[in-house]
């Protein structure tokens, strides 16, 4: 059987988003995710916009991705996706791509739900990262070449809103990779979500993002140290220019007495 996590927005309004399912057939409300069944399958909708299908036919995750658009928030421009395979047996494990199961148990496909939506999460936050720094990444370059920043103030304001949007974005929802408060109330089902957070490197992945967002930050003072250089420049200019205009002045007046 198959288990499949997408991204599909920023979020989904939980609330409007279980009234819907509850209202088709029934589901249940959990801290920051929904479970409904469909069909012979498990669906888990978590709050930060991911969707985990467990044994849903690929033409029915299709028909239950577009029946929660009008529920997302900021939705994806790309979506990210993630595939395994499980079965059921003694021995829980996750390895080469399958998960192994000790049941299939709601709470036990939760449990593993949230390693996955936090690594197809995560895998969003890394793409949107990497774009940024993509968009900006000649600036350095053009920098150590030439000393300057090849771009007007209406530019540089655009590339640091389009940073600030992208960094903010991400900080708000860094809370989503933590241990879900899920287990709080469930601590016999925390060892099965740290052992697919070890097999995903959630740990390792979240140093990584953390490190994009510190150059990100690095861009974002660094375009704001050049827009503060351009606005002195012009300041330096302008001083400069009222200065020889008064020196013009006090010429034609008291030298030449054209004024």
């Amino acid at each position: 059987m198959h288990c499949f996590g997408c991204c599909t927005a920023t979020s989904y309004e939980l609330k409007p988003l279980f009234d819907h399912f509850n209202r088709k057939g029934g589901a249940t409300q959990y801290k920051d995710a929904i479970h409904t069944r469909f069909r012979d399958g498990d669906v888990f909708f978590f709050a930060y916009g991911v969707i985990v299908f467990w044994g849903i036919r690929k033409e029915d995750e299709k028909v239950l991705t577009e029946e929660v658009e009008p529920f997302e928030i900021e939705p994806n421009d790309e979506i990210e996706t993630d595939r395994f395979t499980y079965y059921v047996s003694d021995d829980p494990k996750v390895k080469q791509e399958e998960i192994v199961l000790p049941n299939q148990n709601t709470l036990t496909l939760l449990a593993v739900s949230h390693a996955l939506a936090q690594s197809v999460k995560l895998d969003t936050f890394d793409l949107r990262l990497r774009k940024a720094v993509r968009s900006v990444g000649e600036i350095p370059k053009s920098l150590a070449k030439k000393g300057r920043i090849p771009l007007s103030r209406k530019e540089i304001r655009k590339k640091m809103g389009e940073l600030f949007i992208d960094r903010s974005s991400i900080n708000l929802h860094l809370d989503t990779l933590d241990t879900p408060e899920f287990f709080y109330e469930h601590p016999e089902l925390e060892p099965l979500y740290q052992t697919a957070s070890h097999y995903l490197e959630l740990k390792q992945r979240i140093e990584v993002l953390n490190q994009r967002l510190d150059v990100v930050h690095k861009f974002f003072e660094l375009l704001s140290n050049e827009l503060n250089h351009q606005h002195s420049s012009r300041l330096e200019i302008t001083i400069i220019i009222l200065i020889m205009v008064e020196v013009i002045l006090v010429l034609l007046r008291d030298v030449f007495h054209y004024i």
